[in-house]
Formats: structure tokens, C-alpha cells, sequence
């Protein structure tokens, strides 16, 4: 029997989440999270928090497992499974006190960005300019690290498997990006506690996005509205995309590397070629892209 795809409502997200078997997780309102079939249209829950949310994580296992976190300074981790006996009804409502908290304590400010590491014991958030690791299963923060600015982007970068290898940035395995400040961190391996690589720029940056095959990465300018693309190795820049025309919150790549999209505070997504010849609606003469 396979997975139900379902889609998760937070507030105040900039960008979907999406996961490997269909869950995404998009933009709502005040302090609620809707979860939704993606198949029926349906509603599944309704997760209510007591300020608002900004952020959302599934784990890599697609387990019933969801994590949320926001301006409560709180990373709380609903169990769907146990909770929708519960609390029964279609949809079903999921009070906050519901979920446990992970870190009790340990923010003090809003956080921002959520991400859920290879291994799904370890969970990562992002709050201010502080990165912080925290262990599921003792529910304690097991590392920080504070940041030279405040982070505009914190997300896991990996290929699907059959695009993935061992001479890819992070050894085939995801990568977790962050732009904060003017630099641009990297860090691998199964709990993304390896440090691989920081990359300082003249410019404060407000995103961030890597070619982990192409060894490149694309950053988005803050203030500005240009995506320049720079070489991971050679710290060099490679191309400037224009076109937008408000800040690029936002850079992510396809499963197979070859297309990569930023989205916009202008309500644009923009997507961009990254490979030879024909792909899609390119047709491998000069590069364009199309929103």
C-alpha cells in the first residue's frame, strides 16, 4: 500500500517543501498547519500553534512524523499516527501542547528554517544567526554554531539516487546549505555536522542553492535582484542571471541537477537551464529561462 501524498499548510514559508512521495509543504496563514491529500484535495488535519508558523520538515524516512517551529521559539514534532486516534474528524484538529518539544528552552528567537538531516534522529533549525542540532531521541540540542550574519536560507540539497556519486560534493550524500551574512556554509555527512566548506563574497547574500554534480553554487544578491553563479572550488563567478525584481528568498535545484529555480519576493519563480543541449522547453541552443 503506498504512502498517501499529503500537503502541509505552515505560515509565513516562502518556499514548498517537497518530499519523495509526493508531500509538499506551501505558504497558509496565522498560526495554523493544514495537512492535506494531494490525491482527493482533502484536508487531513488542522494543527494549531499559538503564534505563527514559519517553518516545516519531513523526515527523510517519510515516517507520520512532521515538524513545525516559528515565532513561538518552539520546534514542536507532531506523531500523525498516534495523534489521529486521538483526535478524530475530517479533518482532524491537533492542538500545539499536542506535539512535543524538541530543545526546550534553547531558542530565543524565531526560527526560521527547519531541516531534517539524513539521519532522522537529527533535526536542524535555523534562528537569527545560530544554527542549531538537535537529537530526537533525547529531545537536547547536541551542537550550536552562531553564524557571521543572519541566516536568509537554510536548506538540504541532495540528487535523487540514480543521479547521485561519490565525486559529488558531500560524497553522494545531502548537503546543508546556508547563506548567512555575507558567507555561504556547507556541511555533510549523515547528520550534516561535517563542516565541507564556507564561502565569504563582497555582498551580503540572501540565499543560497549548490550543484552538488556541477560543483557551482547560486546565490541570491540582498539587497539586489540578481542570481550569480559562482564556482564551489574555484571561488570564482561564472554567470549573473537578471530578471527578477525583488530579492531572491529562495534557490533550489531539480532531483537530477539539470534545472535549477529562485523564487522571488517580485511573486516570480524563474527557472534556469544547467546542463548541454536539450531539456524540457530548451532547445539546447542559448540558454532561457521561463516562469
Amino acid at each position: 500500500m503506498r504512502p498517501t501524498p499529503q500537503l502541509l499548510l505552515p505560515t509565513s514559508q516562502r518556499e514548498p517543501l517537497f518530499t519523495t512521495h509526493g508531500i509538499v509543504a506551501a505558504n497558509f496563514v496565522l498560526d495554523i498547519s493544514k495537512i492535506w491529500d494531494t490525491h482527493t484535495g482533502e484536508m487531513l488535519y488542522s494543527l494549531r500553534h499559538n503564534h505563527i508558523v514559519r517553518a516545516v520538515a519531513y523526515p527523510p524516512d517519510n515516517s507520520d512524523l512532521i515538524a513545525t517551529g516559528g515565532m513561538e521559539k518552539k520546534l514542536r514534532v507532531f506523531d500523525l499516527a498516534e495523534l489521529s486516534a486521538a483526535y478524530p474528524g475530517s479533518p482532524a484538529t491537533i492542538p500545539a501542547d499536542a506535539g512535543f518539544e524538541i530543545g526546550e528552552g534553547i531558542h530565543t528567537s524565531s526560527i526560521k528554517f527547519i531541516c531534517w538531516t539524513n539521519d532522522p534522529n537529527t533535526i536542524i533549525t535555523a534562528a537569527d544567526k545560530t544554527i542549531r542540532w538537535l537529537d530526537l531521541p533525547t529531545r537536547g540540542c547536541i551542537r550550536t554554531e552562531v553564524l557571521d550574519g543572519e541566516i536568509g536560507s537554510c536548506e538540504m540539497v541532495s540528487l535523487a539516487p540514480e543521479y547521485s556519486a561519490s565525486s559529488d560534493i558531500g560524497g553522494g550524500k545531502s548537503v546543508l546549505a546556508v547563506a548567512a551574512g555575507k558567507t555561504a556554509y556547507f556541511w555533510g555527512g549523515d547528520r550534516a555536522m561535517d563542516r565541507l566548506k564556507s564561502i565569504t563574497l563582497p555582498y551580503t547574500i540572501a540565499s543560497v542553492g549548490i550543484d552538488l554534480k556541477g560543483r557551482k553554487i547560486v546565490v541570491g544578491e540582498e539587497p539586489g535582484t540578481w542570481a550569480k553563479v559562482i564556482h564551489y572550488d574555484e571561488e570564482v563567478e561564472l554567470d549573473v542571471h537578471k530578471g527578477h525584481h525583488g530579492p531572491i528568498w529562495s534557490i533550489a535545484f531539480s532531483p537530477d541537477g539539470k534545472l535549477y529555480a529562485t523564487g522571488s519576493e517580485d511573486g516570480t519563480i524563474k527557472l534556469w537551464k544547467n546542463c548541454e543541449g536539450f531539456y524540457g522547453l530548451w532547445q539546447g541552443v542559448a540558454e532561457r529561462t521561463t516562469e
